[in-house]
């Protein structure tokens, strides 16, 4: 079996045809704004992959899910990126589903029948901001309630037909107490703005999403219990191991796009590219580990932590092995082609995903000593 085999044999498996007509579409192209990845995932099926058959969906695993985006992100990087906001979202909505009775179910049934693609507007890009310090805040409007907000950066900002969001809701002691908003993108008072200036991930469609006074009904509220010593509940925790493994695999595959490169243009010794692909595909069985595990039904604090520790590990491994891709490519294939380039600057973004590796350092610590994870 050949490098990447695995993932794309998985991926065919559950969407097929979406690699075959990415790949009739140039790297650049795919990854300009206004791309046409988005669409042809939604075409595809793509938002139904994790929604669980029952609610029609594909049924995917954590195990398949991870290596689906692995396979999506080594053909279209900004693809990937986008489209894990929507997938850990949706896995959100299925935990609930199968802890409540409610409209969860009808959620999920639009997100894989009518194609329909989910937006996350937790925390934002800035160093040291908690997972889930909310970024919007709520009012009282009769019996339902207003948000307002922002969310910067947004994947999915111009693809969106649901944005979940973090907002602080007022409670009736004066505090206010942490929701979580499903919110319609067509809903009045909600407005995108240009945010993204870079030109990597271009096509994830990462712009700013601002929410003016949006009404939103209390049903579309959701309210994670966090503790006093700032833990979060199982729901929310399966939330969280989900973006952590996926967001590992999208950068997993983005690296692995330029190891592909650097083993099929047999170029340097042979000794350096098998370093290369050891690099990537050890961090890929750490992730595959974790993801068995999550299907295992393995959960809490410990999943959480495992997640953390194999998406740094593997953030170590993706930079050993870009470097070691990029060295064995050339300067000739660096100058002739803006691809080489692009991809290993998409693998830095890596580390601009929440939590950080400094904001994670004590937790892990903890963890690895048999305390409880605390995310910030």
């Amino acid at each position: 079996m050949s490098f990447l085999d695995t993932e794309r044999d998985t991926c065919e498996m559950l969407l097929p045809g979406l690699l075959k007509r990415l790949g009739e579409v140039p790297l650049m192209e795919l990854e300009r704004k206004g791309g046409p990845g988005v669409a042809l995932f939604r075409e595809a099926g793509g938002t139904g992959l994790v929604v669980p058959k029952t609610y029609h969906g594909l049924g995917a695993s954590a195990l398949q899910a991870v290596r689906v985006t692995r396979a999506l992100a080594a053909q279209a990087p900004s693809l990937a990126v986008a489209t894990t906001m929507h997938q850990f979202s949706v896995a959100g909505l299925v935990a609930l589903a199968r802890a409540n009775v409610g409209f969860e179910w009808m959620l999920l049934e639009a997100v894989a029948t009518d194609r329909r693609l989910v937006a996350s507007g937790f925390a934002e890009g800035h160093a040291g901001r908690g997972i889930l310090t909310p970024t919007m805040t709520a009012r009282r409007d009769g019996a339902n309630w207003r948000v307002t907000g922002a969310k910067r950066p947004c994947s999915l900002s111009a693809s969106m037909d649901l944005l979940t969001a973090s907002v602080a809701v007022p409670t009736e002691d004066g505090g206010t107490r942490l929701g979580v908003a499903l919110i319609p993108a067509e809903s009045p008072g909600i407005t995108i703005e240009p945010f993204w200036a870079s030109s990597v991930l271009t096509g994830a469609e990462s712009d700013a999403v601002l929410l003016n006074d949006v009404e939103v009904h209390p049903d579309l509220f959701v309210y994670p219990e966090v503790a006093l010593d700032g833990q979060l509940d199982d729901l929310q925790t399966i939330g969280f191991v989900w973006f952590q493994l996926l967001v590992t695999a999208c950068y997993l595959g983005v690296a692995s796009a330029l190891v592909e490169r650097a083993l099929t243009s047999g170029r340097g010794p042979v000794t350096e590219r098998a370093e290369v692909a050891t690099a990537v595909q050890g961090a890929a069985i750490m992730l595959d580990g974790a993801a068995r595990s999550l299907d295992d039904g393995d959960g809490g604090n410990d999943a959480l932590g495992r997640a953390l520790v194999v998406r740094f590990a593997a953030t170590t491994a993706i930079a050993t092995a870009v470097r070691g891709a990029v060295d064995l490519l050339g300067g000739m294939a660096f100058i002739s082609s803006p691809e080489v380039a692009y991809l290993a600057a998409a693998s830095h973004a890596v580390a601009f995903h929440p939590p950080s590796r400094v904001s994670s350092a004590a937790e892990l610590t903890a963890w690895f000593g048999g305390q409880p994870l605390v995310v910030s």
